[in-house]
């Protein structure tokens, strides 16, 4: 698949992509023995990429997984209290991944697994805003729980981003939401819930920025395909 070439330096390791760009510009870079100009693309499966003449490394390759994790999984690599754990359910993957963020206990739906360090911290840290949408069951007093959720700027004293609430379902004493947060603190979810007098009944992962879990049956996981991968990374 072809990719910008100061994209394909940076990530063979050589260096960031703004000083990739300078090398680019300063003819430095060769693909099939022509120097490259910016804003040039390669294949480095098919095309002989080159930096002062030599090759570049190619990059290590990586796993992108996604998980429909069930309840009553901890998403640890191990538990010290022999708990079920997520790393069990992904063990047959065929490489060392850990949990991108994580689900609690009680909670499930789509949890993302990977070997790439940068691709994990751009999702995890707060500056990317990277959307998480929950489907959410709650009891109590519903009325106008949409509009309470959307309001609340801190809970227990910290303060959060407002998140995006909709209103799926309601009845006498229950009710179904679809919340978007993008920070993903400690049980930010049912903490926010709490804080507006709702007891979170069922709480489920169901999208991630561009993914969506669709018809992953629970407990069960499949790789992210190349497209994904792209796909998630451009947005």
């Amino acid at each position: 698949m072809e990719q910008r070439l100061q994209k394909l330096i940076a990530s063979a390791g050589l260096c960031s992509r703004r000083t990739a760009e300078s090398w680019i510009e300063a003819g430095r870079v060769t693909v099939n023995g022509v120097t490259a100009s910016l804003g040039c693309s390669a294949d480095p499966e098919r095309d002989a990429i080159a930096v002062d003449g030599k090759s570049l490394p190619r990059p290590q390759q990586r796993h992108y997984l996604m998980l429909n994790k069930p309840r009553g999984y901890v998403c640890t690599l191990a538990d010290e209290r022999g708990r079920p754990t997520v790393a069990e359910l992904v063990a047959d993957c065929g490489a060392r991944v850990v949990p991108v963020g994580r689900l609690d206990l009680n909670s499930e739906g789509m949890l993302l697994f990977t070997d790439d360090g940068a691709w994990m911290q751009r999702i995890l840290h707060p500056k990317h805003e990277v959307n998480k949408i929950y489907r959410v069951s709650v009891a109590g007093d519903v009325r106008g729980a949409a509009e309470k959720l959307t309001s609340l700027t801190a809970i227990d004293g910290e303060s959060i981003h407002p998140a995006q609430v909709e209103t799926l379902r309601t009845g006498r004493e229950t009710a179904e939401l679809s919340i978007t947060i993008h920070e993903g603190k400690n049980r930010q979810i049912r903490r926010m819930c709490a804080a507006v007098g709702l007891h979170v009944r069922r709480l489920k992962r169901v999208a991630e920025h561009t993914l969506t879990l669709g018809d992953l049956p629970v407990g069960k996981w499949r790789y992210l395909t190349a497209q994904e991968v792209a796909k998630f990374n451009e947005s």
